[in-house]
């Protein structure tokens, strides 16, 4: 198949071949007394040989970062032959190869443990946000949240995509999300929200918790309402009393075990944290052959 592109990855906010340099240079010890070198490939194995290698999944699995793990060996080996053998998102069954190598051995051996840490995590993640989205049976849409890795928040949110989820805010910048602290200080739901209208935000979601704030927070103009650990039940009283006025969202106390009930409640959106804060890494291997 044609090898995908790194441009669903990368962004003006995240820069692949910075985070790829800076992981290599991590694992490598530069700049540390005795570092920038992998001393057991240099010691063990002859600067000319070549390895061909297969990325395989040891488990069902839902593909992500594939091509950025390609990014990891071809850094240390620009020449190296590379096929990508299945597209970013897809299903797979345990023993699918994902990915055939040919090239410098010690920089495939160098790269490997980079290269597969990022993969595992990203198809672990995707793997978990699928089984989120195939549980809601088609009501309503997954949403990720800001429960991620510090410095490794553009990957995850990737992640999710890739497993058929939505993003959620990128961060604190890009839309106002309106807690139970904020509306404390500010004296209710509704001085809240119009203190942010009033600011000039464009997206303002304002969480309730209670159906009586519902009302004041859509009369102050808030454009999305988060609905904080509300069981089926009264998500379908706060989504009839929202009545389509604004997009609706489950969030809290969600499992893989709720998340169907929740979602069959008529909310717009479910949220779940535990997508990019709890998903375990797939099992992901790279056999290497000598040639």
């Amino acid at each position: 198949m044609t090898e995908p592109t790194l441009s669903g990855l990368a962004s003006e906010a995240f820069a692949i071949d910075t985070f790829v340099a800076a992981t290599l240079a991590e694992d490598l010890g530069e700049g540390l007394p005795g570092g920038g070198r992998d001393v057991t490939s240099e010691s063990v194995i002859d600067a000319d040989a070549r390895f061909s290698g297969v990325m395989d999944s040891r488990d069902a699995i839902t593909v992500a970062g594939l091509p950025l793990a390609a990014a990891f060996f071809r850094a240390l080996d620009p020449d190296m032959e590379i096929e990508i053998l299945v597209a970013e998102g897809t299903q797979v069954q345990p023993g699918a190869d994902l990915m055939r190598l040919t090239g410098n051995a010690r920089a495939m051996l160098t790269a490997e443990r980079s290269a597969l840490n990022t993969v595992q995590h990203l198809s672990g993640i995707a793997t978990m946000t699928r089984a989120y989205v195939d549980a809601m049976e088609g009501h309503a849409t997954l949403l990720d949240t800001r429960k991620t890795i510090p410095g490794l928040r553009h990957l995850e949110k990737y992640a999710t995509r890739m497993g058929g989820a939505q993003n959620h805010r990128m961060g604190l910048w890009d839309a106002a999300m309106i807690k139970d602290n904020h509306v404390l200080v500010a004296g209710g739901v509704g001085p809240a929200v119009a203190r942010a209208r009033e600011a000039g935000v464009a997206q303002i979601i304002c969480e309730v918790d209670h159906l009586e704030q519902i009302e004041p927070a859509i009369e102050a103009g808030a454009h999305h309402l988060l609905l904080d650990n509300m069981g089926p039940d009264m998500l379908r009283e706060a989504v009839a009393r929202v009545a389509g006025r604004v997009p609706t969202e489950a969030s809290g106390g969600v499992s893989l075990a709720t998340i169907g009930a929740i979602a069959a409640s008529g909310v717009t959106y479910v949220s779940v944290g535990r997508l990019t804060q709890s998903a375990p890494a797939a099992d992901i291997g790279l056999d290497f052959t000598p040639l």
